[in-house]
């Protein structure tokens, strides 16, 4: 019912590098914007398949989505940056050869939010990562909806130690040896009017990344004029958007798809 294809971005094929198409559902009309998704894991997991539910209860209202996968070993997070953006440039293409009109949103979970974040709101290369490969590096999302979403790559008050030796090992150098990797990793020195809009997704249980960042995040988006919103979902943990079952992951399935249709005012 609802067939996908994948794609590898090489030859001879490198793990990770691949990511998969879904098709809308037959006999509907087919939206005018594509959904792409980068997947979370604290960098070092996760997998493209976990959003296929959620990817097809989009393609029954007409949606094309792409997911992508992303190297998780031996690689830095400007490695999985360069990974994601070809993918995305790949998708690109094949929405060019059918005439779409590449009007893409991004959606991201925690280490996925970060890189897809980056993806939409640093232009290419501008964090230092290679872009050498892209064809199509003009064509940028147009809006994302991110859950999760680490506003810096830096320390934080209150971090779990384990996970700032996480974010370390994937920036590829201890911050105290060379702080300049994780400027370049910070979503919040690319905060400016080329931005997309942005909703953000924020767990009422978060333990993670703290949502008050997010919210500043998004202040600053309408202060610019930018249709950014932001929204807590009671009584759900972080990474919680990944099935389409409980009361809050159904409530944030529709207010993404008000968010995609321009019809979604959060008040915060």
């Amino acid at each position: 019912m609802y067939p996908f294809t994948s794609y590898f971005l090489d030859k001879p094929l490198i793990k990770g590098r691949i990511f998969d198409i879904f098709e809308p559902a037959a006999g509907v009309p087919v939206k005018d914007v594509a959904i792409f998704f980068v997947h979370g894991g604290g960098w070092n997991a996760g997998s493209r398949t976990g959003f296929y539910e959620i990817m097809q209860a989009f393609g029954k209202l007409g949606y094309i989505t792409c997911t992508t996968d992303y190297r998780l070993s031996g690689v830095t997070a400007f490695d999985q940056l360069s990974d994601i953006r070809e993918s995305f440039d790949c998708f690109v293409k094949l929405l060019k050869e059918r005439g779409h009109s590449c009007r893409i949103a991004v959606h991201g979970s925690s280490a996925g939010a970060h890189l897809a974040s980056l993806l939409c709101c640093a232009r290419p290369g501008e964090c230092g990562e290679d872009v050498s490969k892209l064809k199509y590096p003009e064509v940028r999302p147009e809006m994302a909806f991110l859950q999760a979403t680490p506003h810096n790559f830096k320390h934080w008050e209150g971090m779990m130690p384990p996970f700032w030796n996480q974010m370390q090992g994937i920036a590829g150098v201890k911050y105290d040896q060379n702080p300049e990797p994780f400027e370049r990793l910070s979503l919040e020195n690319f905060i400016r009017q080329d931005n997309p809009g942005i909703f953000f997704m924020e767990a009422e249980l978060e333990h993670l990344f703290p949502w008050e960042h997010t919210r500043n995040i998004a202040r600053q988006h309408r202060a610019m004029g930018i249709a950014s919103q932001w929204k807590i979902y009671k009584r759900v943990e972080h990474g919680f958007f990944y099935e389409l079952k409980r009361q809050m992951q159904l409530q944030a399935f529709q207010d993404i798809c008000d968010f995609l249709e321009g019809k979604l005012a959060t008040d915060f």
